[in-house]
């Protein structure tokens, strides 16, 4: 679905339920647009299911930038890949993972037998963003979906592992969230400092493993 944000910005959406098949639609059309941007695109930003893309309505019309994006979004070629794997260490539990205990009750297993199936399957990075260098990662096995918590925390910390709704997910920077947080890692999606501040995307994929 192609649809218009104002007078400047349209999005594409694939639905509207989270699986790896509408994630990499979306991923793949990103791909593809940041390959060869077309005439008066500003921006291109991918999340989970959809593609936003902002435009200079001075240089290109939505008419004319929705028939572009439609091909590209048909099209039966593969799109350009630049992924890369990342390995993420992750301390488990303790002051960093308060919720690992409790997660791992409710999901009816051992904390060993929790970190192990958490650990078991290499994960695709779903999309970037919700705050800077915010990575979520999935999905993970059916067995291992739970909701979010009933209530928020005000703030955790940069480097909290954070775990909901089938998906990993890790903060570089302190955020509130209503997700379990399980651990902490040294691997910051962020610098500042960096050109460009992020270096994992959307399409990368991520193995979990024991700090």
């Amino acid at each position: 679905m192609l649809m218009p944000l104002g007078d400047r910005a349209l999005l594409v959406r694939y639905g509207t339920v989270l699986d790896a098949a509408t994630n990499r639609a979306a991923t793949e059309l990103a791909a593809r647009l940041l390959d060869a941007p077309p005439t008066g695109v500003l921006e291109i930003a991918p999340n989970l299911i959809s593609v936003l893309v902002r435009y200079d309505p001075s240089e290109t019309t939505y008419a004319r930038l929705a028939a572009e994006i439609g091909l590209l979004a048909n099209a039966q070629i593969p799109a350009p890949s630049t992924a890369r794997h990342h390995s993420v260490p992750i301390f488990y539990g303790g002051t960093g993972g308060p919720d690992f205990e409790p997660v791992a009750d409710q999901l009816g297993m051992t904390p060993e037998a929790f970190v192990s199936a958490h650990q078991a399957d290499r994960l695709t990075v779903l999309a970037v963003g919700f705050a800077p260098g915010f990575v979520y990662c999935g999905l993970h096995a059916p067995a291992l979906i739970i909701p979010r918590r009933s209530t928020v925390r005000a703030q955790v910390p940069a480097g909290s592992v954070l775990f909901a709704a089938g998906q990993t997910a890790i903060a570089a920077t302190p955020i509130p969230t209503g997700w379990s947080v399980i651990g902490r890692t040294h691997m910051l999606n962020f610098d500042p400092d960096e050109n460009p501040p992020t270096f994992m995307r959307a399409g990368d994929t991520v193995s979990l493993v024991s700090a």
